[in-house]
């Protein structure tokens, strides 16, 4: 059922909202307004130059300096009738760079094919976000925090441009509407485009409030529209950050010590200088750099150096060393999440039937396409960064501190990122790059080799989780418990997140349950494992949560004898966004219908739901499992509630991505440890999906009037219990541990 949304009464931002406007040398117009309602003071008369573009977007920039418009973000219209919006979330392939220009354009009435996007500065300042306290791009945010106040600013900068126009031809500007860029009055047959009247704009004050369309009205928003990046990423004109190409640059190839915190011990520079277009052969405490006129000569001269490492005190970490450390310490008393009726008394009772397990996760790469980099140009007291980003605010501060420079001084040139998935939410490529930098002779471009990378990565934690659950005579639960070990990544991170020793990322998808259960209780337990750095991964708490929940529920189900589905539906009843997805998923997977069977192959379906990321979803997988244990993934039906969608074939595009990224991780994925050093090198040992194994994906979205959630991660989290519900069903086997290819052949 679709709810009629509440959004006809008039929508204020106040003086904290739309807060500037004003022309540019050149002609046109520009609005400087606070995106986030975050109040800036007057910097007196400083001028601010327009924010750099994006790379790859081919906005027509309006010249020269945007007087006195120091705020959050800016819209610029030039006499072309062009709408440039500058704004501080990055383009890693979420659809940012398209869903956000839709947002504009619904309201302000524009062509979107003339609406550009280029990418703010780096300034923690001015762009901060919101939701995540920073400039950061992650936690599938942008949409849902740019949700209301890109409509509000179309919808403000809309009523200037057709005052404006009202004025120039004294007639009611009730009397014109706004189609694609144009004013038209269709009583005299006028019409002018948006930059014709830009400049008188400029010179008329902003209402007070501005009510916002009807969804019902929506032309745009909901309408699957074509990438505005995909021409430039088709046809190779897209830069990223390894595109970056400075005159007299050199290329450095790095190794880092093998072992976290192990320091050099030796180099062989004069065989690493005998290599053709070796120029400088670089050491910090704990890496060696091989600079050269290009990569491959790098490289080369990075093997004839042969740097060898002091392992030092993290020589005997390992992955069992971890774990046995990790289930120590799990079964201490961990810091309370959740906290339902009283959930161990009842488990300690005799009534029922009490069910416990224990789930592990390992450590997961993020794998990225595009290995990490960053080029750095170090002269006359500034630093320049050219690098693909998540943070550009934290790279620049981390720049600042290593060049030792005033933060105004370094300036991030950010670019379209190959794969972030969190990856490039950290800043240790730019910190290394910029040490790096300050030995070179001239501008340095630092490549991490795919082994660099996969060896020295911040992995997703290890997670070790405690569950029990107490049955009643009808097989209903009546108790449950969940204890979640693992590494905080808040507390590295965002350490205010942290409240009262709870990391809120950690407990996502576990502290939130939708299910209806009398008696619960989530606790958290932190635990640092050694000689390994942990980090946001692609949904992180959800994707380890999802998993162990949604499994466990499946175990509660299977003791009661009770259809998997029909014992969600009976734990659902309080969550009917939740109860709708999973109705749809199965429906349009035919659950309980027969599997068509493979010779030699035992058939089996599995089901997930998930409320994360603001989003509902339910997922039903349907794979075979072979004789050694091989599983391969046929079909996964998906039904995402996401609120108001944006971009369907975004949505669409998100699942059917965070499916494959998701099934690969549950299927093969793990970072192991064993002399303190990670083992896999590459994805010759650290397997992905390829396209002959990828299932077929089928995307049902909701169609809702609610908030918008976030898309970007959700479709990971769901798919790994999908799949291991289904290899249960196929053959019995409760796959407790990822990955699920390791597990069964061990069976």
């Amino acid at each position: 059922m679709i709810k009629e949304p509440q959004n006809k009464a008039p929508v204020s931002t106040s003086r904290r909202g739309l807060l500037k406007a004003g022309a540019v040398a050149g002609g046109g117009l520009v609005f400087g307004f606070s995106l986030f309602g975050c109040e800036k003071k007057p910097e007196g008369d400083r001028k601010e130059a327009p924010p750099e573009k994006a790379v790859g977007q081919a906005a027509t920039a309006a010249s020269g300096d945007a007087p006195g418009l120091a705020h959050d973000a800016f819209i610029r219209i030039d006499r072309a009738g062009i709408v440039t919006l500058i704004v501080h979330k990055v383009e890693m392939g979420q659809g940012t760079f398209t869903s956000m220009p839709q947002l504009l354009a619904e309201e302000l009435g524009a062509d979107l094919t003339k609406v550009k996007l280029e990418q703010a500065p780096a300034n923690n300042s001015l762009y901060a976000d919101a939701l995540l306290g920073g400039q950061v791009t992650g936690g599938s945010t942008s949409v849902r925090a740019a949700w209301k106040p890109l409509r509000e600013v179309g919808a403000k900068v809309r009523t200037v441009l057709v005052q404006a126009a009202a004025k120039n031809w004294n007639v009611d500007p009730g009397e014109l509407k706004v189609v694609g860029g144009t004013i038209r009055h269709e009583a005299s047959n006028r019409s002018v485009h948006f930059g014709e009247v830009a400049e008188a704009a400029s010179k008329l004050s902003f209402p007070a409030t501005v009510t916002l369309k009807n969804p019902a009205d929506f032309t745009l928003i909901g309408t699957s529209q074509k990438r505005l990046d995909s021409a430039a990423k088709t046809d190779g004109s897209a830069q990223f950050g390894i595109d970056a190409r400075l005159p007299g640059m050199g290329i450095a190839a790095v190794a880092a010590s093998p072992v976290l915190g192990g320091k050099v011990a030796a180099v062989d520079e004069q065989k690493a200088m005998a290599v053709k277009g070796v120029r400088q052969v670089l050491r910090l405490e704990g890496a060696v750099a091989v600079v050269a006129d290009n990569f491959w000569a790098a490289k080369q001269g990075l093997a004839a150096a042969a740097p060898r490492f002091d392992d030092g005190a993290n020589a005997k970490v390992s992955t069992a060393s971890i774990v046995a450390d990790m289930a120590k310490v799990s079964e201490g008393t961990g810091a309370v999440a959740r906290n339902d009726g009283d959930a161990l008394k009842v488990l300690g009772q005799q009534d029922g039937r009490r069910i416990d397990a224990v789930y592990e996760l390992p450590f997961l790469a993020h794998a990225t396409m595009e290995p990490m980099n960053c080029t750095v140009d170090l002269r006359n007291g500034e630093c320049h960064l050219w690098v693909g980003t998540q943070v550009p605010a934290l790279a620049q501060g981390a720049a600042a501190k290593v060049a030792g420079l005033p933060v105004e001084k370094v300036q991030v040139h950010n670019f379209y990122i190959g794969g972030g998935f969190g990856r490039r939410l950290e800043v240790d490529n730019v910190i290394q790059a910029v040490a790096l930098a300050k030995l070179a002779k001239g501008p340095l471009k630092v490549i991490w080799t795919r082994e660099e990378d996969m060896q020295h990565d911040m992995y997703r934690p290890y997670y070790y989780d405690r569950l029990s659950a107490r049955i009643d005579d009808k097989g209903m639960p009546v108790a449950w418990f969940h204890r979640v070990t693992g590494s905080s990544i808040m507390a590295r991170f965002a350490p205010p997140a942290v409240k009262n020793g709870v990391d809120p990322d950690a407990v996502e998808g576990a502290a939130d349950l939708q299910y209806s259960i009398p008696a619960m209780r989530v606790e958290y337990v932190r635990h640092e494992p050694p000689g390994l750095a942990t980090a946001f991964w692609r949904g992180v708490g959800p994707t380890h949560n999802v998993f162990v929940v949604e499994s466990f529920i499946d175990e509660l189900a299977y003791a009661s004898k009770t259809d998997p589905v029909a014992f969600r539906r009976s734990l659902l009843q309080k969550s009917p966004r939740t109860l709708a997805v999973l109705n749809l998923a199965v429906d349009k997977a035919g659950w309980g219908k027969p599997l068509r069977p493979i010779a030699g192959r035992k058939m089996g379906r599995g089901v997930s739901t998930q409320f994360a990321f603001g989003s509902y979803m339910a997922q039903v997988a349907e794979v075979s499992v072979g004789a050694d244990g091989d599983v391969r993934v046929h079909r996964v039906v998906c039904a995402v509630d996401c609120g108001q969608n944006i971009n369907p074939d975004t949505i669409v595009a998100q699942m059917e991505g965070g499916i494959v990224f998701g099934a690969s991780a549950a299927l093969w994925g793990q970072v192991t440890l064993d002399g303190g050093k990670v083992q896999q090198t590459n994805f010759g040992d650290y397997r992905v999906m390829r396209m002959n194994e990828a299932p077929a994906v089928e995307v049902y979205i909701v169609n809702s009037r609610d908030e918008p959630g976030g898309i970007g991660e959700p479709g990971t989290a769901g798919v790994a219990p999908a799949l291991a519900n289904a290899v249960f069903a196929a053959t019995g086997k409760r796959v407790r541990k990822l990955p699920i290819g390791e597990q069964l052949k061990k069976a």
